[in-house]
């Protein structure tokens, strides 16, 4: 929506009730906001990348009435991963595209440097602590299969994310705000739930699966829990959503969203 920064005059006449911002403060504003927003991004997909399949959460719950058990295995590393979409979101609809996809972009330099660092720490000479033999190296293991399946992941994803965005943004003229953040949410998360859960399972081997059991069921629970529990968060933040770009675009001195 604004790929330039200058307050133009149309977008100063909307908001005749603000007090009138003069250029610079108008860019400092509108790259705070990016800051902020990029900020969480990127500090949110480093702690999942580290902390990813670490450990897996049993949050399956039972349907009333009929007493069915749904299984919900999910990953530590997914709960804060829808919110790397909503940052995504945010930016397509107030920066655009091209902002956007940069963002994602250096995300992807961002896991390369968590791997280097893993790394690293690795490979030169440590004291081990007594007490936890070999912790640096389970976790450097789970995270190096961790970073190595959602970067892969992530890339596509987060790219059909943004893809998504401007195709629903173009298909309905700018309107109906709530079909480009959801559209393409649900879309990218569930390419991105389908690549993660079979890349951590054929390459890096960490998913927790049971031999007495069909493979394919298992990696089948995996993949509809995983996608179900980001569904249900996409949903959740279009309110969210819908509030936070009504006040930056007042605050940014934006178009109002359709």
């Amino acid at each position: 929506m604004a790929e330039t920064f200058g307050p133009l005059p149309a977008e100063q006449h909307q908001y005749e009730d603000l007090p009138k911002l003069s250029q610079a403060q108008l860019h400092q504003r509108r790259e705070l906001v990016f800051l902020l927003l990029a900020g969480v991004f990127l500090g949110t997909l480093a702690m999942l990348n580290i902390i990813g399949v670490t450990r897996f959460l049993d949050l399956s719950f039972t349907v009333p009435l009929i007493n069915w058990k749904v299984p919900m295995p999910v990953a530590v590393g997914v709960l804060p991963y829808p919110i790397t979409f909503l940052c995504t979101d945010f930016i397509c609809e107030l920066y655009g595209k091209k902002r956007a996809n940069a963002m994602v972009l250096v995300g992807l330099v961002l896991n390369a440097w968590v791997i280097f660092i893993l790394w690293l720490g690795g490979a030169l000479p440590g004291i081990e602590h007594p007490g936890h033999p070999g912790a640096y190296s389970h976790l450097q293991k789970a995270a190096f299969g961790a970073v190595s399946a959602s970067m892969i992941a992530y890339i596509i994803a987060q790219l059909v994310d943004v893809h998504m965005f401007h195709f629903w943004k173009k298909l309905t003229k700018g309107k109906h705000l709530w079909l480009r953040n959801n559209g393409s949410t649900v879309v990218s998360q569930l390419v991105d739930t389908i690549a993660v859960i079979l890349i951590t399972h054929y390459w890096a081997g960490l998913l927790p699966i049971h031999d007495k059991a069909s493979v394919a069921s298992q990696l089948m629970t995996f993949i509809t829990a995983g996608y179900v529990f980001k569904l249900v968060m996409a949903l959740a933040d279009t309110v969210p959503f819908y509030i936070g770009v009504k006040h930056l675009s007042r605050y940014l001195r934006l178009p109002p969203p359709a």
